[in-house]
């Protein structure tokens, strides 16, 4: 085990949320500061954020982090960097940028995913990257502003994501990670570009705007004089390029521990589902939906299918709770409503009430893709109340995460979970359920900065490998283990079949329905 003395710095540049958090070489968390992160939604669909203000929260964030640490800048071994994944964030010459950088919530892209989707090339384009063609990611960006916005990508240099970014504002190198650059533009395989997926999007004349590929337990860069005066830190500290957040956060909470693949649900507004597997144990769906993202450790990648929508289908229903509460004049907010969620579910005796949980206004991508899809009950009747209505929303969750991990191959033998929600009963009883696994809930707090803490962790030579990273920074932090009730996981079989045939039957109408 290492010593305690140092310190890792991890940070995790979410949508929401920029966050430096201090851990010690053995993995204990000692704090961390934030940022509040900006970005602009425009009427034609744009989601952008200034490169710029995105640097200046990340130095905020790091001096806020040595006003709560007892001199920090001399006790960081290293620092490393995470980030919101998927986006295109390009810069120019003397690495200005060349404009604010698209988002991955960006919808602009949408026709160009259609006409790439439409294509012979496509199939050959995902049997590489394992990853489905969607409006997030930078090759449908890249290939959009290719053909409406030419010249942007004509001042671009480098396309780099939001934590390639920081990464040259803390080094100077431009790169980016295997697990970004395999599966927009490469093969999950062997981590490297491939020119068949680049042909598919159309851009071997912007080949060029791809910077290299650098994996972070394997090479650090210094921190620049520049970047080391800003954030209050000490030039040289060693800097990691991290993997994208989503596998970063999976990394620490447990997809994997003590040499063995696990999954691992994340249910926020919307619901990430990941299971950790070797190579050749990969099956790819016949719709080429979900994703196929590399992990930091030789052969083992991510499959990962995500529902647009997961808790934003709980807070929509007590949003109108509480509005008819609020009625008689004395105010009630949907949050005051949260700590009864378990005691309605209880309350509400199981039945074949159905929900599906689409309640997204952008549709649904997994394990299906439809802009138009909506949610829905079926089977209600006049005995039906609010906490049947509520419990049928819970269940529909579990439903959501069955069909995710389904389409991926068999259940899982076991489901960690994060994510605020995983603090309710009900919800990790229904995941329990509908996976017909055990559940357990990690207790690391900020999951996604002490997965790419890990990497630096590995980088300096604290740890061998990952895997006895794993050990000390993951393990110890797992719950125990919660076993699916036998009764409900009998009545989850029955009620997903009928949950598959409702969702496959009702698409012809969400389309009918979209056109007026």
């Amino acid at each position: 085990m290492p010593k305690s003395d140092g310190i890792i710095i991890g940070i995790d540049a979410g949508t929401s949320v920029l966050k430096a958090v201090a851990f010690e070489l053995t993995g204990r968390q000692i704090a961390s500061a934030s940022a509040r992160n900006r970005y602009e939604m425009g009427e034609d669909g744009s989601v952008t954020q200034s490169l710029g203000q995105t640097w200046s929260d990340c130095v905020s964030a790091l001096r806020g982090l040595g006003e709560k640490v007892e001199n920090l800048a001399a006790r960081t071994a290293a620092i490393a960097v995470t980030g919101q994944g998927d986006g295109t964030w390009l810069v120019g010459s003397g690495n200005t940028p060349v404009d604010d950088a698209w988002l991955w919530l960006d919808a602009r892209a949408a026709p160009t995913v259609t006409r790439l989707g439409a294509t012979a090339a496509n199939r050959a384009r995902f049997e590489a990257t394992g990853t489905g063609l969607n409006t997030c990611q930078q090759g449908t960006q890249l290939a959009h502003m290719d053909r409406f916005m030419p010249e942007l990508l004509d001042r671009a240099e480098t396309a780099l994501h939001c934590k390639d970014w920081l990464y040259l504002n803390l080094t100077g190198v431009r790169a980016t990670d295997p697990s970004e650059a395999s599966f927009t533009f490469g093969n999950f395989r062997n981590r490297q570009y491939d020119e068949v997926v680049i042909d598919a999007l159309g851009l071997q004349r912007r080949r060029s705007l791809l910077p290299d590929i650098i994996d972070g337990t394997q090479t650090s860069h210094p921190l620049t004089a520049e970047a080391a005066k800003a954030a209050g830190l000490l030039a040289g500290t060693p800097v990691s390029l991290g993997y994208v957040d989503m596998v970063m956060t999976a990394l620490g909470a447990g997809v994997r521990t003590g040499g063995q693949n696990a999954a691992c649900s994340t249910i926020g507004s919307t619901g990430v589902h990941m299971r950790a597997k070797a190579v050749p144990d990969v099956q790819l769906n016949d719709e080429g939906t979900g994703y196929v993202i590399a992990l930091p450790i030789p052969g083992i990648v991510t499959q990962v299918q995500t529902n647009m929508g997961a808790t934003i289908n709980i807070d929509w229903l007590l949003r109108i709770a509480a509005d008819l509460m609020s009625a008689g004049g004395s105010k009630v907010s949907y949050s005051d409503l949260i700590p009864r969620i378990d005691a309605w579910f209880a309350e509400a005796r199981p039945t074949n009430l159905l929900y599906h949980p689409y309640i997204s206004e952008a549709g649904e991508r997994g394990p299906f893709v439809n802009a138009h899809a909506r949610a829905g009950f079926t089977g209600l009747s006049t005995r039906h109340g609010f906490a049947d209505m509520l419990r049928a929303v819970v269940e529909g969750l579990g439903m959501a995460t069955r069909d995710c991990y389904a389409a991926m191959g068999d259940m899982p033998s076991e489901l960690r979970i994060t994510g605020g929600a995983a603090r309710s009963s009900a919800l990790r009883g229904s995941l329990s359920a509908a996976v017909k696994a055990p559940v357990r809930i990690s207790d690391r707090e900020e999951a996604g900065a002490a997965g790419v803490a890990m990497m630096a962790a590995v980088a300096i030579g604290a740890y061998q490998d990952m895997d006895s990273c794993i050990a000390d920074w993951v393990t110890p932090l797992l719950g125990e283990a919660e076993a699916p009730d036998p009764k409900n996981a009998e009545r989850y079989d029955r009620l997903f079949e009928a949950y598959k045939d409702v969702r496959q039957a009702i698409a012809p109408a969400w389309d009918k329905l979209a056109q007026h």
